[in-house]
């Protein structure tokens, strides 16, 4: 019983490793497009709202304003494939 129980725990952080990700991925497409409709650097600011283990993989391209952000998965549990998380994000005026 117990494997089964530290198996779900693995399980489980690794989702929550995913959503960090993903949530982190959204934030830096969000400062990246709100950079890119104030005439700065989108790809930079992008870069920067990163967390600096997620820097290190990630690609940043921008676009007309709309700004993508794809970062590598962490994994803890070994033998994972590697996965990219990815945000896009396109602000207009207002908003």
């Amino acid at each position: 019983m117990l494997p089964f129980l530290l198996l779900a725990i693995l399980v489980a952080a690794q989702l929550a490793m995913a959503g960090a990700s993903l949530w982190s991925a959204g934030l830096a497409a969000r400062a990246g497009s709100r950079a890119a409709l104030v005439g700065g650097r989108a790809e930079g600011a992008a870069r920067a709202a990163l967390p600096p283990a997620l820097r290190r993989g990630a690609g940043v391209a921008a676009k007309g304003g709309a700004v993508a952000v794809q970062v590598p998965l962490p994994h803890l549990l070994p033998g994972l494939p590697a996965v990219g998380i990815g945000a896009k994000t396109r602000l207009g005026p207002g908003g």
